[in-house]
């Protein structure tokens, strides 16, 4: 694509999030966009937000399980950026004027003590660089239109990342399974979406293995301090105002949010 159509649709893009609008897919207007074209117009939008004021806290994957997989006719997951402005903690309130048309997934999130630069890092090497893992959700937003995405327009829009939750506690990786952990989600006191570890590319350490070294090839490291958001353990939830949500992952602990 052609750098200046990059750029449009990145601004784009930042200018819906910021009018809380949608638009059009962007693959109808470019049919023949590639999925480096959307990381390139994913850049362009993470640019204008970073030049806003944002800061960069961690890294997303995303279409991690199967059955996205083969929703999105893709074969590989794929990535985006968790800014400051989008981290919300244990128990609080998430504002719906902050969203556009928001689904909640219950997640594993790690928290890394080292840096880890691909390629050729191993679950080894993700596990000896994590401080700890913890219940969290993503709330997913997208800002084109009815969800009507392939695989570009969600990479192009920051991998349809909104928000996060974090719960408050912080536990060691290799005390637990992180393949066979359960987790439970929630909503408004009923039980809405079960799911385990291993839905997350047979493994959330799996998950961050592929992200550390699919950016090591771009030459980006995961850092320490920063928060990876692994993947989700289960089907999404639409949320709208007033929906409380509560996740517990079984050796991890819970998270809680309120949408008002």
């Amino acid at each position: 694509m052609r750098q200046e159509d990059i750029e449009r649709l990145g601004d784009g893009l930042y200018a819906a999030l910021n009018k809380g609008e949608v638009l059009a897919p962007l693959t109808d207007s470019h049919p023949d966009m590639s999925i480096e074209d959307a990381y390139q117009i994913q850049q362009r939008m993470l640019a204008r937000r970073i030049e806003a004021g944002s800061r960069v806290v961690g890294k997303k994957i995303g279409v991690t399980s199967k059955a996205v997989m083969n929703m999105l006719d893709v074969h590989q997951p794929d990535f985006g950026w968790l800014l400051d402005s989008m981290v919300y903690g244990e128990g609080e309130t998430i504002p719906m004027s902050s969203l556009i048309q928001p689904k909640a997934e219950g997640e594993i999130a790690f928290v890394l003590k080292r840096d880890l630069k691909g390629p050729g890092i191993t679950a080894a090497d993700v596990l000896a660089a994590t401080e700890g893992v913890m219940a969290c959700f993503e709330i997913v937003d997208s800002r084109i239109r009815d969800w009507k995405i392939k695989i570009q327009d969600t990479v192009a829009d920051n991998a349809s990342c909104g928000a996060l939750v974090l719960g408050s506690r912080l536990v060691d990786p290799r005390s637990i399974d992180l393949v066979t952990c359960g987790m439970v989600l929630e909503k408004n006191g009923e039980v809405a979406v079960t799911g385990a570890g291993a839905a997350t590319m047979a493994s959330p350490v799996n998950a961050v293995v592929w992200l550390a070294n699919t950016l090591g090839r771009l030459d980006i490291p995961l850092k320490a301090g920063e928060i990876i958001l692994s993947g989700a353990l289960g089907a999404m939830v639409p949320v709208k105002a007033g929906d409380n949500l509560r996740l517990t992952i079984a050796g991890i602990g819970g998270c809680s949010v309120r949408f008002a």
